[in-house]
């Protein structure tokens, strides 16, 4: 599995519901971090309880990919996207749905999952009201 591979493979666990932790690599000294939407997570502990709450308290995901770019260059990646973003809060039944951009950076492993996020930002695309 190659960089992209693994970027397709997070999309298509978030979609499931399936565990997002894995995609993140054990990191002692909290190196690891994720952006999203609305949170700052810092460290494979925080991200992985972070994104287990998300998993528990959201469904019906809808993530559609727009414009994978990715470099791959001696053991790391860098990735840029646009995402299409919808869930359901399953704690008030509201639907949300942004225009996201996402940006990251992969580190090859040899462990199960050959490729692991290390820097994840995710942010809505939305113009700034004037």
């Amino acid at each position: 599995m190659n960089a992209s591979e693994t970027i397709a493979a997070y999309y298509a666990a978030l979609r499931a519901g399936e565990p997002l932790g894995p995609f993140f690599p054990d990191d002692a000294d909290r190196s690891v971090v994720k952006f999203g939407i609305s949170e700052q997570l810092v460290g494979t502990d925080a991200i992985r309880a972070g994104l287990q709450e998300q998993t528990e308290t959201t469904a019906d995901w809808t993530v559609e990919s727009h414009a994978l770019r990715v470099t791959e260059r001696e053991g790391y990646a860098w990735f840029s996207d646009d995402v299409t973003l919808c869930w359901t809060d399953t704690e008030t039944g509201t639907r949300h749905a942004y225009d996201t951009r996402w940006s990251g950076t992969l580190v090859a492993t040899d462990g199960a999952r050959p490729w692991q996020f290390v820097g994840m930002h995710v942010s809505t695309a939305d113009e700034l009201g004037e």
